[in-house]
């Protein structure tokens, strides 16, 4: 089988969110399993050195970006077995940021247009063509209707990924002209137009031959007002060919028993270097070194999606228990100032570094004991995941994919890997930070086979790429 898995971003190249980390450990793991999966990118100014040194130049050819007529240049490089292949062109790529530009339309209509034009040129004609997110969206709708001629694409299969629907891609009608190159009849005739605009993810979904979520909870949300984005009524429409896959984590990179970036490694048979984490990250933190207290971390940006206008609602209650909280993260000012301003007051119990730290990230996996994760809408999210990789229980809003991954504690039956909380208010998150506080205070046994059933429950990618290879093989 052969699959081109098409994407904006792609660790550990360039990333700014968890398509990155799907675009890289998800083909590694379909090469695994004899594959012939490649993945095809941008060619950022922002990708290390050391990975461009590795690049090897195959061509370039012209691209006709409507009435523009833009250079396109083909990259590859093979990593841990993997072919990538970089759509080369300064014009559009060469900048600090992936994105937030306002060319941001017209910089993924040419890397799509690339992209579809290069496939001939590099002699890759995929079974399946795996699309990610509204900048490769237009995919399916351009090998339907503007590239339909060419025999070689018309038994392509396409899959269209929706990592986020929050993000579209809104323009204006007349840059499906202007950009693609195209007739405005499916504009005019409503397909490709919502709310008049021209609306990237939505001609994916009517266009792609089947369309996934990553969890299954959010594949059922999407089709609801309250979470679709404006897109639900066409999601329930298209709903025959909707289905959710969990994303996994790296278990290469994500592993407390030989974690570069921890001192002390632990595993389920022995758990003693997570005591030893624990009390690192307090000293590295500047929290006095107690185990009997139990330490509640946060790695995230700190936005009102991911839920902290609740937890700084919550924290003058929160921090009267005997606890301590360690933050680690940027985003709203006021959040940041808020977080910074409880640290100051209560110095014993709460330290915050407004950072991105990739080590500190991991020591506080490693180090806590309690993950807070209270998001209003989560996709899937990752780091609940790698937190009970390292023995750190999460608490969590269960929606999406927190909803699928952490399973609440039963007391009566001591199953469980989390807490959850179901109405996203500042006291039912209180309510479920409280429950874990309790459970650590009163039963350490108990909460030591929590911890052993959140380590054991498997996340790997090794998992998650056969449900993507039954949905593959179901389209042809």
């Amino acid at each position: 089988m052969k699959v081109l898995f098409a994407a904006a971003e792609c660790a550990p190249f360039f990333k700014t969110g968890g398509l990155g980390d799907v675009a890289y450990a998800l083909p590694k793991e379909l090469v695994k399993k004899n594959v012939d999966c490649r993945v095809i990118l941008p060619f950022y100014q922002k990708m290390p050195a050391s990975y461009q040194a590795q690049c090897v130049d195959l061509f370039d050819f012209t691209v006709q970006v409507g009435w523009r007529n833009q250079y396109c240049g083909l990259k590859e490089l093979v990593l841990a077995g993997v072919t990538y292949y970089f759509i080369d062109n300064q014009y559009y790529f060469g900048r600090e940021a992936l994105y937030g530009y306002d060319d941001d339309g017209e910089r993924y209509a040419f890397f799509q247009l690339a992209l579809v034009e290069a496939m001939e040129r590099l002699n890759f004609i995929p079974d399946v063509l795996h699309a990610n997110d509204y900048h490769t969206a237009m995919i399916p709708f351009l090998l339907k209707e503007k590239y339909r001629w060419i025999q070689n694409f018309r038994d392509i299969k396409t899959l269209l990924t929706i990592h986020n629907i929050e993000f579209q891609g809104w323009y204006d009608g007349g840059k499906l002209a202007d950009w693609f190159g195209v007739g405005m009849e499916r504009y005019e005739d409503g397909t490709l137009r919502m709310n008049n605009c021209l609306n990237y993810m939505k001609a994916g979904i009517l266009y792609a031959d089947r369309v996934n979520t990553v969890s299954p909870s959010y594949a059922e949300e999407i089709k609801t007002p309250a979470f679709g984005s404006g897109l639900d009524v066409i999601l329930r429409m298209e709903s025959g060919k909707l289905s959710g896959i969990l994303n996994g984590i790296d278990y290469d990179l994500n592993n407390p028993e030989n974690d570069p970036f921890i001192d002390h490694h632990f595993s389920v048979a022995d758990l003693s270097g997570k005591a030893l984490a624990k009390a690192q990250l307090q000293e590295l933190m500047g929290l006095p070194v107690v185990s009997e207290v139990p330490l509640l971390a946060v790695v995230s940006r700190l936005t009102r999606q991911k839920g902290f206008h609740l937890l700084l609602e919550e924290l003058p209650h929160l921090l009267q228990q005997e606890v301590q909280l360690v933050i680690l993260g940027t985003g709203d000012p006021d959040f940041e100032r808020g977080f910074q301003w409880f640290a100051t007051e209560y110095p014993e119990k709460m330290a915050a570094s407004i950072s991105f730290d990739v080590k500190l990230a991991q020591q506080m996996y490693a180090g806590s004991d309690i993950f807070l994760m209270p998001s209003a809408f989560e996709p899937c999210g990752l780091s609940q995941m790698m937190a009970m990789r390292y023995g750190s229980l999460p608490v969590v809003h269960e929606i999406g994919g927190l909803k699928d991954t952490v399973t609440p504690f039963n007391p009566v039956t001591g199953t469980g890997t989390g807490f959850g909380f179901n109405e996203f208010s500042g006291y039912q998150c209180m309510k479920a930070m409280e429950k874990a506080i309790r459970l650590y205070h009163e039963s350490q046994p108990a909460w030591r086979r929590l911890m052993i059933q959140a380590m054991s429950t498997d996340f790997s990618w090794q998992t998650a790429s056969l449900q993507y290879l039954d949905l593959y093989r179901s389209l042809l």
